[in-house]
């Protein structure tokens, strides 16, 4: 007999081999109904499982139902790749499967038809199929097979890229499957009871994209179908409205709309900067750095290029090595065409990030413990080799620059300074138009440095500084922690933005590092005249430019507080004869440091609001002869039809209060 204890505290002795779903009907018939799976904790910590799977050791139990929402929507974008897997080898037959997982938001399945790619145009009668296996309410069903009877199974059934995987997975391991009718796959699960269980109506098929087998380009390229799936129709709805509320907000498109950026293959993964982008990112430095002077922060620059045995001694050498650019330092060759690798040349990097050249400047001098803390910044240009195909817009680049910085602290001031930082990290975000935002502290993973002490004590730290700031009470309400999320050599406290839209973005951090200064001997001469190693407060609060920029479009949809446009006013005429007044207009405005642009062209007015408004230009100040003699402008507004007749003086001066950064104020 096993014990079975319930979520009320309440214990059920239960024969071995009693599955969930036998302790759900014996419990009632509600929520024999209701439920979909079990989290199972014998332990060894919860583990989401089949209603279905037998119990054989005492255990925590709690049944999951639709209420249990993460879980369901993880259970359900599950069982949709799988529905979707079936109905696309139903529809073509001679496909093959290879892997189709859950996502944020959905699902996807990569497939290798046998004639030709998929396309869009294939993504409605896949859908269609997909509801009538919905509606044959097929039961999912686990079964434990070897090794070699699943390699057996997939070639016979020519599913070449199953038995190649098959081959590669570790003998004496529990190896599964699941069918849905006569249908099966190789899977982990959990899954719902039955494919009935799914709403046929909450799931949409979305778009149809290359992708390399196992994200290797040397690979066969296979057609991966994405869909989004959900737990009811509503919620399905809602998602539809948000992705097509952010395909009008797509920083991408904004960008080109307001001429701020482009991107081109000459450089992957590198940004160019057009005039109004580049004063946009100006905006931003400058504010960041009033912000950064205020808080005692000494600014420095270091190296882009770095012997690699920095990087062998920081540990990001073993590491991190395959995304940095790794440079030989080889002499030119002035007489060859093309570049010369000898082989023989020692090897550099690309920095990928600024904290080991930090340390250095910490290491010049003798630093006693009066000097701490030490707040060193940097808006430090960085290189990470991305693949290509991860790269996405300004969003996911290979050059990026951080609004880095690193804290070296005594050990008595690490949760005073974490303190400090997350009431700047918060004042910022409220500046920039942020005010929901989530704060969670990501734990030591399984690969780490530094032993467990060390982290026991630095991830309390890290609570106790977050408790202990002055953040909202409902940002401190939903405080959570990510098992296994921390670096390598640190836990970290990351910081969530929620934009306009409801999506989430991880920008801020810090970082409570005792494994770096011990790696590369950073130390300091303690009160009782020893040498002691400061701990490394690694931390940022825009995360990169480049990427903060991005979000930044989203957000705002391109209409930027006034004091971030790169153009905050348009003066433009009606007719000719007021050319004379609008270039005076413009020359107060600019003199009282407006970024302000005429508009003279001999074009109908309602064209340049038009022009302008899709530009997203704040603020339109038309002029006619009229407004000429009576030194008056006409300001509309962006997105308003309403002009207000205001002086030239009174315009002059609203325009610059409104235009004064938040901590001018």
């Amino acid at each position: 007999m096993l014990s079975i204890t319930l979520p009320d505290g309440s214990v059920r002795e239960v024969a071995s081999g009693t599955t969930p779903a036998d302790i759900a009907a014996a419990i009632g018939p509600g929520l024999a109904k209701a439920a979909i799976a079990a989290r199972v904790d014998e332990g060894q910590g919860g583990e989401l499982r089949d209603l279905s799977r037998p119990l054989t050791q005492d255990a925590r139990l709690s049944l999951v139902t639709q209420k249990d929402e993460a879980d369901a929507l993880e259970l359900a974008r599950h069982d949709f790749a799988h529905v979707m897997a079936e109905a696309v080898q139903h529809l073509f037959p001679g496909t093959q499967i290879t892997f189709g997982p859950a996502t944020d938001d959905g699902f996807y399945y990569d497939f290798a038809p046998k004639d030709r790619p998929f396309t869009d145009e294939d993504l409605p009668a896949i859908e269609a199929e997909m509801r009538r296996i919905i509606a044959k309410n097929e039961p999912f069903t686990r079964e434990v097979w070897s090794r070699e009877q699943l390699i057996e199974t997939w070639q016979k059934q020519g599913e070449t890229f199953k038995a190649e995987w098959a081959a590669e997975l570790p003998d004496g391991e529990e190896l599964t499957i699941y069918r849905q009718g006569a249908w099966l796959d190789m899977c982990r699960g959990p899954h719902m009871p039955s494919t009935g269980r799914l709403d046929p109506n909450a799931f949409k098929l979305t778009r149809v994209s290359g992708a390399y087998w196992r994200g290797d380009q040397k690979n066969a390229m296979l057609s991966r179908v994405y869909g989004t799936g959900w737990l009811n129709k509503k919620q399905l709805d809602a998602h539809l409205t948000m992705l097509e509320e952010a395909a009008k907000r797509d920083h991408r498109k904004i960008g080109a709309e307001m001429d701020l950026f482009h991107l081109q293959s000459e450089a992957q993964g590198s940004v160019f900067w057009h005039p109004k982008g580049y004063i946009l990112w100006r905006q931003m430095e400058a504010y960041m750095r009033r912000r950064l002077d205020a808080a005692d922060y000494a600014e420095v620059k270091t190296p882009q290029l770095m012997d690699a045995r920095q990087w062998e001694q920081s540990g990001h050498w073993g590491k991190y090595r395959e995304n940095m650019f790794v440079v030989p330092d080889e002499i030119p060759n002035t007489e060859d065409e093309g570049a010369v690798i000898s082989g023989d040349a020692d090897m550099m990097a690309l920095k990928p990030m600024n904290c080991p050249a930090h340390v250095l400047i910490f290491k010049q001098g003798i630093k006693s413990y009066r000097d701490l803390p030490i707040r060193m910044a940097e808006f430090g240009c960085c290189h990470r080799n991305e693949p290509h195909g991860a790269l996405h817009g300004i969003m996911r680049v290979r050059q990026f620059t951080q609004d880095d910085a690193h804290i070296f602290v005594r050990e008595d001031q690490l949760v005073e300074e974490v303190r400090k930082f997350c009431e700047l990290l918060h004042s910022v975000y409220q500046d920039l138009g942020f005010t929901d935002y989530a704060v969670k502290l990501a734990l030591r993973p399984e690969k780490r440095f530094g032993s467990d002490e060390m982290w026991d004590r630095s991830e309390q730290e890290l609570r106790e500084a977050v408790q202990a700031s002055n953040l909202p009470q409902d940002i401190k309400d939903k405080f959570e922690e990510l098992p296994g999320e921390g670096a390598f050599y640190a836990p970290k406290l990351e910081f969530h933005l929620t934009d306009a839209i409801g999506r989430t973005w991880q920008v801020g951090t810090i970082q409570s590092d005792r494994v770096l200064p011990d790696r590369l001997d950073a130390s300091y001469v303690g009160e009782d005249g020893n040498r002691h190693r400061p701990v490394m407060l690694h931390r940022a609060i825009l995360g990169t430019f480049e990427r903060f920029i991005g979000i930044l479009i989203e957000h705002h949809a391109g209409r930027f507080p006034l004091w971030l446009s790169p153009v905050q006013a348009v003066v433009a005429t009606i007719v000719s004869d007021a050319d004379d007044y609008a270039h005076e207009v413009a020359a107060k405005l600019r003199a009282a440091g407006i970024r302000v642009e005429t508009d003279l062209r001999n074009e109908k007015i309602n064209y340049k609001v038009r022009e302008h408004s899709v530009a997203k230009v704040p603020n339109l100040l038309v002029v006619g002869k009229r407004e000429a003699e009576e030194g008056k402008v006409a300001l509309r507004r962006l997105g308003s039809q309403a002009q207000t007749f205001l002086t030239l003086e009174e315009a002059v001066q609203m325009l610059r209060d409104e235009a004064r950064a938040p901590d001018l104020r």
